[in-house]
Formats: C-alpha cells, sequence, structure tokens
C-alpha cells in the first residue's frame, strides 16, 4: 500500500538526493509545525528564510560561479514543491525570488551586472523582487504605464506597481517600465525596458503589506516611484526591447507554480488520506466507503497527472527546446489539481475541515493564488490553444 504522496515515480539521481532528503527534514521538523501560527500572525519570517538560504534555496538555478546550486529546472521544481507541501508561504518566496528577480537577471543582464547583483540574490544576503503588475495592466501586461525617462544621470522612473512579492523586504527589484511609446502598427509591447534598481533608492515608496486570503506570511505590497533615479548601466538587455525578457521570465516562472500547486494539494491528500483511516462512521473508517475512496482516487490521479506535465515543462527547458505551451500546461494542472485536492480533502474532513487546527482550510487558501499568478488560467488557455491554433 502507498502512504507516501511525495514519494517519486521515477529514481531521483544522487544529486538530487542530496539535495531533497535534507530538505524534506528541515521542512517536516522546522516548517511545516509553524505553518499555522504565521498564517494567523502575517509575519514575514526572516529567520526560516536565513535557514532556507544556508541549504542554497535562494540561488537554486543559478550558476555556481555566482554562488548558486545550479540546479536544473527538474530538481528546482521538486525543491518548490517539496517547500510548498510545508508551508505554501515560503514556496512562494522561494520561487519568485528564483524564478522572477533573479530569473530575469540570468536572463538579461550583462556579465558585468551579474557578477555585481546576483552573488548576494543567491546567498539570501539579499532578497529580490520583480515590479510588473500595475494597477491598470495584470493580464494585459503590455498596456503598463510606469514611466523611465531619460536625464543627465541616467533615468526618472515614476509610476506604480501593485502586488509585488517581496515588496517592503526585498533589496533588489527589476522593474519594468515603458521607455518609448510604440511606433504606428508595432505591437503595445514596444517600447518596454527593464531595470534592477537598488531597495534603497531615492523615490522607491513602499506600501503597506496587502491583507489576503492566503500565503499570509508571504509579503506583498504596493510600490510607488516618485521620480526614482536609476543609473544608465542598470537597463537590462536592450532598451525598449525587454517584453521578450518578461514573457520568457513569465513562462519559466510557471513550472515552479505548477509545482507549488502539486506542493499544496500534496500535502492536502496526506492528511485527507490519514483522517479517511482514523475516522470512523457507520461502523468503519470512511475510507472504506466508496464516496470518500474515490475522492482520494481522484485527487492522487490528477495531481500524479499535474506532476507529469510539470516535469516535461522542466525536461524541456533544460533540454533547452521550446516549451511555452508546455508550461501552460503544467501550470494549469497543477494549479487546479493543487485547488481541487484541497477542496476535496476539505470536504473529506467534513466540519473539521473548515476549521483551522486542521490545516486543508489553509491548503485551499494558500493554492487558490497558483490559479492568479503567473497567469490566470484564461490566459493559460490562450497560451496553449495559440500554440495547437496558430496565431
Amino acid at each position: 500500500m502507498r502512504t507516501d504522496a511525495a514519494t517519486p515515480w521515477f529514481d531521483l539521481s544522487d544529486d538530487q538526493r542530496a539535495v531533497l532528503g535534507p530538505l524534506r527534514e528541515v521542512m517536516a521538523r522546522d516548517v511545516a509545525p509553524g505553518a499555522i501560527e504565521r498564517d494567523e500572525s502575517g509575519e514575514f519570517p526572516l529567520d526560516l528564510v536565513k535557514d532556507l538560504a544556508a541549504l542554497g534555496l535562494f540561488g537554486l538555478q543559478v550558476p555556481e560561479r555566482y554562488g548558486g546550486a545550479g540546479l536544473d529546472t527538474t530538481t528546482a521544481a521538486l525543491v518548490i514543491e517539496e517547500v510548498a507541501a510545508a508551508d505554501g508561504s515560503l514556496a512562494l518566496t522561494v520561487a519568485s525570488h528564483n524564478s522572477l528577480c533573479v530569473g530575469h537577471l540570468l536572463r538579461a543582464a550583462s556579465d558585468t551586472q551579474r557578477a555585481e547583483w546576483i552573488p548576494p540574490l543567491a546567498s539570501g544576503e539579499k532578497l529580490g523582487a520583480w515590479c510588473l503588475t500595475e494597477p491598470g495592466a495584470g493580464s494585459d501586461a503590455a498596456s503598463l504605464t510606469t514611466r523611465a525617462t531619460r536625464n543627465a544621470d541616467g533615468w526618472s522612473i515614476t509610476g506604480s506597481k501593485v502586488f509585488i512579492t517581496q515588496g517592503t523586504v526585498a533589496s533588489t527589484y527589476v522593474v519594468v517600465a515603458r521607455t518609448d511609446d510604440p511606433p504606428a502598427g508595432a505591437p503595445r509591447s514596444a517600447g518596454i525596458s527593464a531595470f534592477v534598481v537598488d531597495g534603497a533608492s531615492h523615490g522607491l515608496e513602499r506600501g503597506r503589506p496587502e491583507k489576503k486570503l492566503g500565503l499570509r506570511s508571504s509579503d506583498t505590497t504596493p510600490l510607488r516611484f516618485e521620480s526614482m533615479q536609476v543609473p544608465a548601466e542598470h537597463l537590462l538587455g536592450t532598451e525598449a526591447r525587454a517584453f521578450d525578457d518578461v514573457t520568457a521570465v513569465l513562462c519559466a516562472g510557471r513550472i515552479g507554480i505548477g509545482a507549488m500547486g502539486i506542493g499544496l494539494g500534496r500535502a492536502a491528500l496526506q492528511i485527507a488520506s490519514r483522517y479517511a483511516q482514523e475516522r470512523s462512521q457507520f461502523g468503519r473508517p470512511i475510507a472504506k466507503h466508496q464516496a470518500v475512496a474515490f475522492k482520494i482516487a481522484a485527487m492522487a490521479t490528477e495531481l500524479e497527472a499535474a506532476r507529469l506535465l510539470v516535469l516535461k515543462a522542466a525536461a524541456l527547458r533544460d533540454a533547452g527546446r521550446e516549451y511555452t505551451a508546455a508550461a501552460s500546461m503544467a501550470k494549469l494542472k497543477g494549479s487546479v489539481a493543487g485547488v481541487d485536492a484541497c477542496d476535496a480533502a476539505i470536504q473529506i474532513l467534513g466540519g473539521n475541515g473548515y476549521m483551522r487546527d486542521y490545516q486543508v482550510e489553509r491548503l485551499w487558501r494558500d493554492a487558490r493564488l497558483t490559479r492568479i499568478g503567473e497567469g490566470t488560467d484564461e490566459i493559460q488557455h490562450l497560451i496553449i490553444a495559440k500554440e495547437y491554433l496558430g496565431g
């Protein structure tokens, strides 16, 4: 009888075992037991972040020459799943730091910029934030209005961002802003640039942390830029052509969000399976009733299917092959399967599932964000349809 929903169907490599074995122990011993309390307080767990940094979790795919772990995408996805199974808020911190801020720097920064900015991020000495979303630019990211204007000292950035993960605790920000209006006939994404910004920059204003449904100990805040001065050498990549980098960063990030959904759903499956074997009604454990047993079977099947899609997308990326649609499938299936598993766990636990002490309601609240962040379900459907229908 299979009792561990986290046991992979494939053999882990020696390197993967060396990473995931100790990580699972730390998650079980130091992270999972305090997840409820952190959810209640909503405080960002700086001490835990430092502990995870010592394990190399803030430079997952950073090359070793920059102080990172140099992991492939597959192993990084398994790491995020493992963290999510213990605490979704910490998983979002790890995923967003690695996939978005560091991911953009790895893709677009010059060798000089990488050498300056990435090592303290990879070590966890500094946390990173990625600033794209605006009040009027969510799924339609090309409609952003934050403006960067060239001046004698470099660039002056004015505008606002919302829903920025690590907004108040980050020391390094990648800010996406418009530097030119698109010429006639050009796509609206033309004229968008990206900058790496020091958190101590004058004109960077951090808002109050948002009050959220879930992922409450992950830091999420609005930001405002009031004539924020950025040196010319902080431009990332090619001026006015950053939108390709933005879409590539989001695409890679979707693999991690899919893995995060699976981790949260996996935790819910484990709790529901254990509860169903311990809770008796009508003279026998509720796991003996088909209505419950079939829910467990469906949860396990959907989560395994989602994991296969995540691993496929990760393998394609590691092989240097096209993976846009695969990443959207992985993110879509992983997030939906995770939310559905958490919802089914609440149903299996009944009234207890609605109570905070049993964890599954927190898991559902945490998982629900995965169907929104890095592109909503609807955006993923559009990307997948475009791949198969063309145009």
